[in-house]
């Protein structure tokens, strides 16, 4: 038996409980989690509002960082010992159109950590072997376990904006995902731009090397942003308000992309003749490919991209998730479980 934090019903308390440890099929290894990140996907579905509701009762997570326990039938590239990382994306098809093109994060046909399949909110997890990320032998479980999903979605958006070095790129909210943001932006040699509403998630940007900060409740980020470098080329939205849109908007340049990763309820009006006019790309990124989470996960490796981490045990997930649902957390919540 294992200790675990099971959804019941949506928007009520996580159930601490013993269930049975599973155990792996064709494919699959069973991971001993040692430490699990909370996101604010965990929240969306504890909260049940996704327009895809989860099938309930399901264990959620899927930051989980572990070593193998147990290696089912048909792997031969992982063993016991090894450390890995479950991260959304459970697996893809391999078959459709967007698989073969490598886009396998918009697979119609895909499993998804801690929603379709049981997650890293427990002492164990099964994975598909195909699927996990190999963690670098240097850094601690709960500092890389919020690369998993954190990480590899905004260095992805990151890659989306097809901004260069030297270029400027606006990353607006410098919560868990922002703040990663910017580490990797610096890395890739772009010039930063941090803009939240809230002081203490500025300070943690421009200690991870912003270049401008803007609180955007005390001036207008759009005017700020093309006053001073004439518009962003690349924009980052990770703040879970539907408010920051409009401004990623008016904040990029001429021909520059705005990326979208943040996932809060409703839509956002679009100008017609600004986008067509200054010819601006609006993209969603959702997640990355197993490429990108190596990539990511690399990069943490060599000391780039690490969280700032608050550490709490499995007891506390309710606590944790009602303090997230508020937007009151700086950096990011791991579960410890070592």
């Amino acid at each position: 038996m294992m200790k675990a934090a099971v959804l019941k019903k949506f928007n009520e308390p996580l159930s601490i409980e013993q269930v049975p440890i599973p155990q792996p099929g064709f494919g699959q290894v069973l991971m001993r989690v040692k430490a699990s990140g909370v996101c604010h996907s965990d929240v969306d579905t504890w909260e049940g509002n996704r327009p895809i509701k989860p099938k309930l009762p399901v264990i959620p997570g899927h930051e989980g960082a572990g070593i193998v326990e147990q290696v089912g039938p048909g792997v031969d590239f992982l063993k016991k010992g090894d450390r890995i990382g479950v991260p959304w994306l459970y697996n893809a098809c391999g078959r459709c159109e967007f698989c073969c093109k490598s886009i396998e994060t918009v697979c119609p046909y895909q499993e998804c950590t801690g929603y379709t399949k049981d997650g890293s909110f427990a002492e164990y997890c099964l994975v598909d072997a195909k699927y996990v990320g190999r963690l670098p032998d240097n850094v601690e479980f709960h500092r890389i376990a919020p690369v998993l999903c954190a990480g590899v979605t905004v260095y992805k958006s990151l890659k989306e904006t097809e901004a260069r070095p030297g270029q400027w790129v606006a990353i607006v909210g410098i919560g868990g995902l922002g703040h990663l943001g910017v580490q990797y932006a610096k890395a890739m040699g772009m010039q930063v731009i941090a803009v939240d509403i809230d002081d203490s998630k500025l300070q943690l940007g421009e200690k991870c090397g912003a270049d401008i900060i803007i609180n955007s409740l005390k001036e207008n980020p759009v005017d700020r942003v093309q006053h001073e470098v004439g518009g962003a080329h690349g924009v980052v939205v990770t703040a879970v308000s539907p408010k920051v849109f409009p401004q990623a908007i008016g904040m990029v340049r001429r021909a520059g992309t705005v990326a979208l990763n943040a996932l809060p309820p409703g839509d956002f009006p679009l100008d017609i003749f600004d986008v067509i006019l200054r010819r601006v790309t609006v993209r969603g990124s959702i997640v990355g490919t197993r490429q990108d989470l190596q990539e990511a996960l690399d990069f943490a490796g060599r000391g780039v991209g690490l969280p700032e981490v608050h550490t709490k045990k499995l007891d506390q997930v309710n606590d944790i998730l009602r303090e997230m649902q508020q937007f009151k957390v700086v950096g990011r919540i791991v579960i410890d479980f070592s």
